[in-house]
């Protein structure tokens, strides 16, 4: 979901009220509640599997170009340099370090809403990507590509992140440049609303994490991880990333208590005009007590450095939900389908709750490595994951259904995981459809891999109406 811009990001930070003010700001009642999904995809030239540039005559620069026919306005970080974005209507065409497209959809009032949003976009890239010759893969990590194969995106944020993340992470580049995932975006009500939705997400991310996996794929070969894009994001910054054990006690929380942990955070840079200014691993508690270079923190530095946390769920604006894999388009709403389903219903929302109190951090966080490797193969504790995953999606599927907003069919949310449902019955996840037939090791052409992974665009753009109220 785009973040518009703030009339008050220049103002100094004062205290501890200023920083959680802008979670109180966001706070709006149930009926206003909306859904934004974000999914990221991988471009690649569809006979040979070549990663698509950012410039030249198959590049993300042609692709925004074109787009500009459907009213997309390009957007530059400084005057007159290189488009980095596009906006319209709510919503963001951005690119990630490795020239990963991702649409950041406006805040909807539905999944169905959603889908058709992402439905229309595949359409609008139809034209321009059969023109270059171009397939767009919905898996979480690029299943062909080396890293020497990427390019890197003209981010000024890009840059800083490049050097600082190495020192770490090993896997930071391949954070950066060879993963993909589908993200989704939850409002609330008031702090405790907040923060239980917050909480819960992280607890029962890896499990959810776990039903969708969709990343088997490494430079051609059959890996022995369901996602590998999990085990990437196992060795980055232990400081910004993971399930933020500082929230799971059994007292409250509150918007101070993520505020503490964001502020313990390296930062990687802040703006003053079009002047970026790098400050990589001074703690923004730091930076708000001494500053930097004689600059002194300010609201919209904050916001910036909320925005550079990468925990399996976080808080800003929305409850952000970023720990799964991108997706093919018959499971895009998957993951935002889950989490639709109990956050957006009370019973559901309790329920899920209780799911989350068997697990305690230290026997979660002790799980991942074999969550990500075994997918609904792997326990949780001694719990396994595939009993765990079929009652959390009987509560998502409930709530869906208790929400009760319909199609033109007349079918309820719950269609976005029938599949996924049909998938867990038998123990297995969407890597598993995927690399069905492929043992671990084995070698793929790059056409079989584009054909198992690629996003299927639809016969032109959609006129689907959105409904955006």
């Amino acid at each position: 979901m785009a973040t518009p811009q703030n009339q008050d990001d220049e103002r100094p930070i004062r205290g501890l009220a200023d920083l959680v003010s802008v979670f109180e700001a966001a706070e709006k009642p149930p009926e206003r509640y909306r859904i934004g999904v974000e999914a990221e995809k991988f471009g690649v030239h569809a006979p040979s599997g070549e990663p698509v540039a950012y410039e030249g005559p198959r590049s993300i620069a042609r692709i925004f170009d074109a787009l500009t026919r459907f009213d997309w306005l390009p957007e530059r970080e400084s005057e007159g340099g290189p488009v980095v974005a596009l906006r319209r209507n709510g919503a963001s065409i951005t690119l990630e370090p490795g020239a990963q497209l991702e649409l950041s959809g406006a805040a909807l009032s539905d999944l169905h809403a959603a889908q058709a949003e992402f439905v229309a976009h595949l359409g609008e890239l139809r034209a321009i990507s059969d023109e270059l010759e171009l397939a767009w893969l919905g898996v979480g990590f690029h299943p062909i590509a080396r890293q020497d194969d990427l390019p890197w995106v003209p981010k000024q944020r890009y840059a800083v992140m490049k050097t600082y993340l190495p020192t770490r992470g090993y896997a930071a580049h391949d954070m950066m440049r060879r993963t993909a995932t589908v993200q989704g975006n939850f409002d609330y009500s008031n702090e405790e609303d907040a923060l239980r939705k917050l909480v819960v997400s992280l607890k029962l991310s890896p499990l959810v994490h776990a039903i969708t996996a969709h990343a088997p794929f490494s430079e051609r070969q059959r890996t022995r991880h369901q996602s590998l894009r999990g085990e990437v994001w196992l060795h980055m910054d232990p400081t910004r990333s993971g399930l933020i054990p500082a929230l799971w006690r059994t007292t409250p929380v509150g918007y101070a208590d993520y505020a503490e942990w964001a502020l313990d955070a390296g930062m990687f840079l802040f703006k003053r005009d079009d002047q970026v200014i790098a400050n990589t691993g001074q703690p923004f508690r730091d930076f708000l007590q001494n500053g930097f270079e004689g600059h002194r923190a300010t609201l919209g530095d904050w916001r910036l450095h909320l925005n550079t946390l990468f925990p399996e769920a976080r808080l800003k604006n929305t409850v952000e939900v970023r720990g799964c894999d991108a997706q093919r388009l018959e499971h895009s709403m998957s993951v935002p389908a889950i989490f639709t389903g109990f956050l957006y219903d009370e019973r559901a929302l309790a329920e899920a709750e209780e799911l989350a109190r068997g697990f305690d951090y230290e026997t979660l966080e002790a799980s991942r490595p074999a969550l990500v490797r075994d997918a609904l193969r792997a326990n949780i504790g001694e719990t396994p994951a595939r009993s765990l995953a079929e009652r959390l999606l009987d509560i998502a599927l409930c709530g869906l259904d208790r929400r009760a907003r319909r199609d033109t069919d007349g079918r309820s949310e719950r269609v976005y995981l029938e599949r996924l449902v049909a998938l867990v019955s038998r123990g297995e996840c969407p890597a598993d459809e995927t690399a069905a037939g492929f043992e671990v090791g084995s070698v793929l052409d790059a056409s079989e891999l584009v054909r198992r992974t690629r996003l299927q665009l639809p016969e032109g753009p959609s006129a689907v109406a959105l409904r955006r109220e």
